[in-house]
């Protein structure tokens, strides 16, 4: 039986998987914390942490929100620079982005759906070459 309350801690349960808490990934039958409806990430980046390359979501869609810190978050065309606490970016599945943190950062990310293999990464901008 699904229990009704869970309690716990974003930051201890998401260490082994990078930050990731929630979603298709947990095998803990009968959790829902185990669901491929979407993936829950809470993210401590030290400054200068970032990306160095380009990744792309086949299918999910990403609103990751600033929590702390200053964080930049680069798409091909633009780049957004999460400064201010509630500050967040969206996009779309297909869209690539990599990011830097600026200032140590705490950023809550949630992405729908969850699917195994969903996140690709790319040497650059727009391509799998």
């Amino acid at each position: 039986m699904q229990p009704q309350v869970i309690f716990g801690n974003a930051g201890t349960e998401g260490a082994p998987r990078r930050g990731w808490f929630m979603g298709h990934f947990l095998d803990l039958p009968d959790d829902p914390r185990s669901t491929s409806e979407l993936e829950v990430k809470w993210a401590v980046h030290e400054a200068g942490e970032g990306r160095n390359q380009w990744a792309t979501n086949a299918e999910a869609t990403t609103l990751s929100i600033l929590i702390q810190g200053r964080f930049s978050i680069q798409f091909p065309e633009q780049e957004f620079m999460l400064s201010r606490e509630g500050d967040y970016v969206l996009w779309s599945p297909g869209v690539p982005h990599t990011w830097l943190a600026e200032e140590t950062s705490t950023i809550l990310t949630i992405r729908w759906p969850s699917k195994s293999g969903d996140s690709v990464a790319t040497s650059r901008a727009g391509t799998d070459q």
